[in-house]
């Protein structure tokens, strides 16, 4: 059996009916697969409501996904955030990506809603819908270890069949696609779960080729020591960024009231690998293995997770963390919204947050009772249930992880001008302003960022598309993963091909968001930032960000992504793009 590029199944859970297409080649190469793919078929059904039984939800694999490519098993999945309104998607890691492609397809596209709850299941070809009802109640590790003679496992845990906004999908026990409240699209088509099993070869063009362009990768990857150095993502995994983000005095503490929490040092990677002794797993294709387990079986939090559940809710006991980070997990929530939500909470209500009363918030939350049921709406509508929304420490509804803006004008530029809300991600300003990758930039200067942040986010799409891991473009360039492409599809394709699908890519999220009301007001940070310093210390001062230039930077950005002074795009942009056809 060998695995076509642009294979997609289509599941209907009301009629219970699935189907195979073929994509046409022309847009699977247009739209790259991943991100790109998934937003071609969630665009025509935007406007409708998460709750629409027709709204989409989507997983979509890349090219490269189950390859030898380093790094490229990931996968998207995407809807209508339930959270936000707006587009909500995420790149998640484990095994689904690869044994979906095994399987001989690309994506699956699942509508309607079941009227009982079920799983779905796919062996290679083979796809049926099982009754889940006795699985209503069962957490998320509880799942995978049921299901995972299955094959990968992508399911919700209670948080999502109770309402909580911020519900996530867990993949394979431990990986999150977390923001945005994708569990609870999830959970209202009545589907608890997805696994698939394949068995097949992915189709490789060029071998060789392929072969030498992730040697290219691996040999960059050695040589880039915040992957493999001794403090990097390989030996101390993503809470290596703990104590770097710490020193710069941008660590979210106190709902961002301060930005650095005296007890860090006790906190950090090092304090969980003498608490923990843990070792090393991660995705399948990667060889950095960033991810963390205790030797006692306990799942290490990654650093957003750490930095919520410490220092933005001033809690300074290690194992605290932990359990938060294993009852998000286990009940199905994004930690970064959760934590968020405690930190809103703490400041509205005056409380100080014990460890068993952060635990008890959390599975209250979970469950959806007591004080729960209002905090799993998001910090948004809580505050502005209690009064005082400019508490909520969001953009367009979604929790601003684990960087201060004030200490990264990139970052706080970033934030606003991420389709999905308050994200790190979507255009990663931290590797050049703290890490200096590629190269260094001041963080303390909105100068060059709009057109920084705008091909940041490109690329992160393009990335996202290929369904490839963000972290390896600290050593590695879109270079050697257009070389792959090619060697993967046989389409020639140079890193500006690639680039130019990212920047389409954007957007068409732009338009989307476009469609559903969004504008440059929904572009902004949370009035804080821009009225109250920072917490100055070690000859490092972090002052409230500058309203007149964040604005200007706005601005230029907006005139570089082909937006109005609305945010809006411009419909004779798309001519430029090749995306007429979309208006």
């Amino acid at each position: 059996m060998t695995a076509g590029w642009g294979r997609i199944l289509f599941v209907d859970l009301s009629s219970g009916d699935h189907r195979f297409e073929d994509l046409d080649p022309d847009v699977s190469s247009f739209w790259i697969g991943g991100k790109g793919l998934a937003g071609y078929f969630l665009f025509p059904e935007m406007t409708r409501s998460p709750n629409d039984p027709a709204m989409p939800l989507i997983f979509m694999a890349g090219p490269l996904t189950g390859t030898l490519t380093p790094a490229s098993g990931r996968i998207c999945v995407m809807s209508k955030s339930p959270l936000t309104g707006a587009i909500g998607d995420c790149s998640v890691g484990g095994g689904f990506g690869w044994q979906l492609k095994k399987a001989g397809i690309s994506g699956i596209v699942i509508t309607g809603r079941s009227r009982r709850l079920s799983g779905i299941e796919i062996s290679n070809g083979d796809v049926s819908i099982e009754d889940a009802r006795g699985l209503q109640d069962a957490g998320t590790d509880e799942l995978y270890s049921r299901l995972k003679e299955k094959g990968s496992v992508a399911c919700i845990g209670p948080a999502a069949g109770n309402g909580v906004l911020f519900s996530s999908i867990m993949v394979d026990g431990t990986f999150a696609a977390g923001r945005g409240g994708l569990g609870l699209v999830s959970a209202l088509k009545n589907l608890k779960y997805v696994t698939v099993r394949g068995t097949g070869n992915v189709h490789v063009h060029d071998r060789e080729k392929l072969r030498s362009a992730s040697e290219d990768i691996r040999r960059l990857v050695a040589a880039t020591p915040a992957l493999t150095g001794e403090h990097g993502l390989q030996n101390c995994g993503t809470a290596a960024c703990y104590d770097l983000i710490s020193s710069r005095r941008m660590m979210p503490t106190a709902n961002f009231r301060k930005t650095f929490f005296p007890p860090a040092q006790s906190m950090n990677s090092h304090a969980f690998s003498r608490a923990y002794k843990p070792k090393r797993y991660g995705c399948r294709a990667c060889h950095v293995l960033c991810k963390r387990i205790g030797e006692d079986g306990t799942h290490l939090p990654e650093f957003e997770t750490m930095s919520h559940f410490s220092a933005l809710i001033e809690n300074d006991d290690i194992r605290a963390v932990t359990a938060a980070n294993t009852i998000c997990n286990r009940m199905g929530m994004d930690t970064i919204s959760a934590g968020a939500t405690l930190a809103c909470f703490q400041e509205i209500s005056g409380e100080k947050l014990t460890p068993a009363r952060i635990t008890g918030l959390l599975l209250d939350i979970a469950a959806g009772r007591g004080e729960g049921r209002e905090l799993g709406q998001g910090s948004l509508r809580f505050a502005e249930s209690k009064g005082c929304p400019e508490l909520s420490m969001s953009v367009k509804g979604m929790e601003l992880p684990g960087y201060d803006p004030r200490g990264a004008y990139g970052m706080a530029l970033g934030y606003v001008t991420s389709t999905r809300g308050a994200c790190h991600l979507r255009a990663y300003p931290i590797s050049h302003e703290i890490l200096r990758k590629p190269v260094a930039t001041d963080r303390f200067s909105f100068a060059g960022k709009a057109r920084i942040v705008k091909i940041a986010e490109d690329m992160n799409a393009v990335i996202d598309s290929l369904t490839a891991c963000k972290f390896f473009f600290f050593g590695c360039s879109l270079e050697e993963y257009a070389s792959a492409f090619s060697a993967v599809t046989g389409i020639d394709t140079s890193a500006q091909d690639l680039l130019a699908a990212g920047e389409r890519i954007y957007f068409r999220e732009r338009m989307m968001n476009a469609k559903c009301g969004f504008t440059s007001e929904d572009d902004d940070l949370p009035p804080r930032f821009f009225c109250e310093a920072g917490s100055s210390g070690d000859g490092i001062e972090i002052p409230p960000v500058d309203r007149e230039e964040f604005l200007e930077a706005r601005s230029k950005y907006y005139r570089i992504r082909g937006l109005d002074g609305k945010g809006i795009p411009l419909g004779s942009f798309t001519g430029e793009l090749g995306i007429e056809d979309l208006l």
